[in-house]
């Protein structure tokens, strides 16, 4: 009787989780639809529907509503990647922007962009150099404590943060559309790379979730792993591919948005008071996505018309949580 009146509990908290993002959802879209550098009112958005204006189609459909879905999709990327990172590094500050996989990644979605490559290839480049990035940060890490894997993180990154700029340079007349880029800008959001960003998310969330068992059990430490028939190594290794091809996408269109995988997943856990990954990668995927649209929402519309790159609001956020964990952490330093 027991055991019955606390599974329908947690099947109704299960319903009221659901319903309560799906509403915070369609507020978040329906505000970021009215809000821009020309305001809607409710009124004039749902006209739309029904009078076919064609300034408004490109205001809404081919100007913000692709923008809309690309930073959710982006924030579910780089969220659920977040969690699978410090879940295979078992480190709670190991977010692939401060570990320097967002910086490999970077780095090779610049060289696309000075090679004159299309747009996809932004991705492709972006997740081989992020990949093999993060399996020699992952070789390292084994023999390292927090305070190395930091200062592994930010020499990598300043690294290739310098080709990067070279690079950057070496592009010229068009260089300010990569710095803007580099801070983090959803402005190009297109119906088109909203099509290859599905792609990677819909494979990326399903390898995840189809191993988020043996992501459970890894929090035990590879000794109980490999007693319980896991392949700790080989898991790991494969979780951190699938990790930076999330995170390569997800910079090949955006650029540096940092803090996204470090606060979501953070988030999650002490909401849940539960680390079964079962819970949460999918509530910080609908969560690392909701977060996202609302810093692009906020990005357009504080200084309107004028854009701040949201890279800079996510980092307004992340940046003290950041120094939270890094204090908290201080005894394994």
């Amino acid at each position: 009787m027991v055991e019955t009146t606390m599974l329908n509990l947690n099947t109704r908290s299960k319903i009221l989780a659901i319903i309560g993002l799906l509403v915070a959802y369609i507020i978040a879209s329906f505000t970021a639809l009215c809000l821009g550098d020309e305001n809607l009112n409710p009124k004039e958005l749902f006209s739309y529907i029904f009078n076919q204006d064609e300034i408004l189609r490109q205001i809404i459909i081919d100007g913000r509503l692709p923008r809309i879905i690309m930073a959710i999709l982006i924030g579910m990327l780089l969220a659920s990647s977040g969690a699978i990172t410090q879940n295979v590094f078992s480190n709670p500050i190991a977010d692939p922007y401060i570990i320097g996989i967002a910086s490999a990644a970077t780095f090779g979605a610049v060289l696309a962009y000075l090679l004159k490559l299309n747009d996809y290839y932004y991705g492709i480049l972006g997740f081989v150099c992020s990949a093999f990035f993060a399996l020699g940060i992952f070789k390292i890490s084994s023999k390292a404590s927090i305070a190395t894997l930091l200062i592994i993180g930010i020499a990598a990154s300043s690294f290739l943060g310098a080709f990067t700029s070279f690079f950057t340079y070496l592009i010229g007349e068009d260089s300010f559309k990569i710095v803007a880029w580099l801070m983090g800008n959803i402005g190009d959001a297109s119906w088109f790379r909203v099509g290859i960003l599905i792609l990677p998310l819909i494979f990326c969330l399903f390898y995840f979730y189809a191993h988020k068992n043996e992501l459970n059990i890894l929090l035990s430490g590879d000794d109980e792993a490999r007693n319980l028939g896991v392949n700790a190594q080989k898991l790991k290794i494969n979780l951190l591919i699938v990790s930076s091809l999330a995170v390569s996408f997800a910079v090949a269109f955006s650029g540096l948005i940092g803090f996204v995988g470090l606060i979501i997943p953070h988030t999650i856990r002490l909401l849940l008071k539960n680390y079964d990954n079962a819970l949460v990668i999918p509530l910080c995927t609908a969560f690392g996505g909701l977060f996202l649209l609302i810093c692009d929402t906020l990005a357009r519309t504080l200084l309107a018309p004028v854009q701040i790159p949201i890279g800079i609001l996510t980092a307004f956020f992340g940046a003290p949580i950041f120094l939270y964990l890094a204090l908290s952490a201080r005894r394994f330093l």
